[in-house]
């Protein structure tokens, strides 16, 4: 019989704590093994129980989530899921559990949180299943204390230009890149490294509403592009990241010459909104050949066959490996329906998209 995922809840609320255990143990695969409401209780649960995976709050007494995350996965890491709450201030601290090795998190809602939570149960326990089989390991972590939000990109914070910029390439170039679990720190890891001049990049992250905009403005605060939340009916426009507002489709269109920004409230698709899928099939549509598709960490199949008709639309596409992925299940699922042209460590990609936009040949690429 396979062993049960074991979870340790760690949060300061008592209703919270009984809510969560009680959706857990209702699972016949996993079942809640201590809870403590405090990070110093619960690091001594950690130690004796060992547990597969904890949940934790943000906001904690005596040590706060975020400084107890930092010392955990510098000292023992494993999984853990953020519970966060749903405000500016919440989503903030969300982004950085996220940069020190946070597999994912749930938004739980600052008022009736009881049902909120039941109606969260399919997604917490979704997502610990996630976090049980995810890989742990840090991406490199951007200096504490980076500013974020804001138009102002702190000098400090940002890479050194690229070698040779890219002013030549055409506007009609475009880059598409889907993430899921473990996302966020994928996509920071690629854009940080493009130079200001990139063609325009529209993105798909899974992602709740309330969380995009601190994720759009702390890559703003880091990367030499200009990286924002998409604007229904805005132009794409080189030296830009567009990032699908939270809980909402993003997908562009062509108006002449021009690639357009389109954000609808449609229902989901593969379960997501907003989904890769919505995206990459309007990028096959509207960009065909002058585009370029990224298909980063996550859990499940969103955007795979949409990759698929980019290539086959004449798209060059770029697929992280499983060896770099927390999550491996959306490149495997894109390598699986024939979209991948490259297999690539997460490090490397952002070289070989630059290669491919200069048209060199330096580059060994490493063919499927």
């Amino acid at each position: 019989m396979k062993q049960k995922i074991r979870v340790i809840v760690v949060d300061d609320s008592a209703l919270v704590r009984s809510l969560l255990a009680e959706i857990i143990n209702r699972q016949h695969d996993m079942e809640c093994i201590g809870t403590a409401n405090d990070p110093l209780i619960a690091r001594e649960m950690i130690r004796e129980l060992n547990p597969d995976v904890i949940t934790l709050d943000v906001e904690m007494p005596r040590m706060d989530g975020i400084d107890f995350l930092g010392r955990l996965m510098r000292l023992r890491p494993m999984p853990v899921l953020m519970i966060s709450t749903l405000t500016e201030r919440g989503a903030e601290v969300t982004m950085r559990a996220l940069e020190l090795g946070a597999i994912d998190f749930v938004a739980k809602p600052r008022v009736g949180v009881a049902n909120g939570l039941q109606d969260l149960a399919v997604q917490i326990v979704e997502k610990i299943r996630v976090a049980a089989v995810a890989q742990v390991h840090r991406l490199p972590v951007v200096p504490h204390g980076v500013a974020v939000g804001g138009a102002a990109k702190p000098a400090a914070a940002r890479p050194a230009p690229a070698a040779s910029l890219l002013g030549r390439v055409s506007t009609e170039k475009i880059i598409a890149i889907g993430a899921s679990t473990g996302g966020t720190e994928a996509i920071r890891e690629v854009l940080i490294h493009l130079p200001a001049d990139c063609p325009a990049i529209v993105i798909t992250q899974h992602m709740p509403p309330g969380f995009t905009t601190s994720f759009a403005a702390r890559l703003n605060s880091l990367c030499q592009m200009t990286v924002k939340e998409a604007t229904h009916g805005e132009r794409i426009l080189p030296g830009h990241a567009y990032i699908a507002p939270g809980g909402k489709h993003f997908s562009i269109t062509r108006s002449g010459a021009n690639y357009v920004a389109v954000v609808d409230d449609a229902p989901p698709v593969n379960r997501h909104k907003p989904s890769v899928e919505v995206l990459f099939k309007s990028v096959a549509a509207s960009a065909g050949r002058n585009a370029y598709g990224i298909m980063l960490t996550g859990m499940g199949a969103d955007g795979a066959a949409a990759m698929r008709e980019m290539r086959d639309a004449g798209s060059y596409n770029l697929v992280q490996d499983e060896s770099t992925c927390i999550v491996f299940g959306m490149p495997r699922e894109a390598i699986a329906h024939g979209a991948a042209d490259e297999v690539l460590p997460l490090p490397q990609i952002a070289a070989v998209l630059l290669n491919k936009l200069r048209g060199g040949s330096e580059q060994v690429h490493h063919r499927i």
